[in-house]
């Protein structure tokens, strides 16, 4: 799984498959349930910690095939769920369409965006999404839309009912291009700034404390750099512990724990993990 995660950590999975359509999900997913095996759906793996010793699942990859991004009328964009954010981002951007521009440089795809209710600079998917279609538990074909999502920060509903996200229906806004262009470049210019996109990592390792920033509140606990094996708490952004070579899972958890510990220990604030830890 070190191959399909941005983390690049983590053993190996009992099986991986690569759907090309919504009828092999379908099939998968009754498969799997007949057989009583775990199935996990991933994209790329962008915001996945996955154990040393690998996963008990079967782990199907939402890749190339899953890729389409499309108009649907003037102002509504259609991305399958294993389009990368960024290209969909693009694409609202060369049909002068606005609203995703936060999104611009999230290393994530859209199912997962959609997952988690990814955001940035003060954007999330909930200010753009509004429908979802999905193959549920039972491998049959469904949709959630508007609040059926339950879009809140870093979850959505289908933290809790299996199902796997196929497709994402954005509503955007016309919008100049020039100002679109600006508003992209100059995220993503932030981000190659203060992020340290170099190293392999899960993105922000912690979610935002109510009322704080979990980076800013790591590096007034001295923690910047910190580092456990392979693991470092980044010295250009302590919200990210990175993989600065070689790092293991426990190496991550054990310097998250440290992380976490200290935090509250200090500063009385809980931190709770935004990445996802699988096994």
């Amino acid at each position: 799984m070190s191959k399909h995660t941005t983390f690049k950590i983590g053993g190996n999975a009992r099986l991986v498959v690569y759907p090309e359509n919504e009828e092999q999900i379908s099939a998968f997913v009754k498969e799997a349930k007949s057989a009583g095996i775990r199935l996990i759906a991933i994209g790329n793996g962008s915001n996945l910690l996955v154990d040393d010793n690998g996963i008990d699942a079967c782990v199907m990859i939402l890749d190339e095939h899953f890729s389409e991004i499309k108009l649907i009328d003037d102002d509504t964009v259609y991305a399958s769920a294993g389009a990368m954010l960024i290209k969909v981002c693009r694409f609202a951007y060369d049909n002068g369409l606005s609203g995703l521009e936060f999104a611009y440089g999230i290393p994530g795809s859209c199912g997962g965006g959609a997952y988690m209710n990814a955001g940035a600079y003060g954007g999330e998917m909930k200010d753009v999404l509004f429908r979802c279609s999905h193959i549920d538990k039972n491998g049959n074909k469904g949709f959630l839309e508007n609040e059926e999502l339950r879009l809140s920060y870093r979850h959505s509903a289908y933290y809790d009912n299996g199902c796997i996200i196929t497709g994402l229906y954005f509503k955007l806004k016309k919008g100049s291009k020039a100002d679109i262009k600006a508003k992209m470049d100059d995220l993503i210019t932030r981000r190659r700034n203060k992020q340290p996109l170099e190293y392999p990592s899960a993105g922000s390792t912690f979610k935002r404390p109510e009322g704080y920033f979990a980076g800013a509140l790591i590096e007034e606990c001295n923690l910047k750099g910190r580092s456990v094996g392979g693991a470092q708490v980044s010295e250009k952004h302590c919200g990210f512990v990175i993989n600065k070579g070689g790092a293991t899972c426990r190496d991550v958890l054990d310097l998250c724990k440290i992380c976490s510990d200290t935090v509250y220990e200090q500063k009385g604030v809980k931190l709770e993990m935004e990445i996802r830890i699988t096994k």
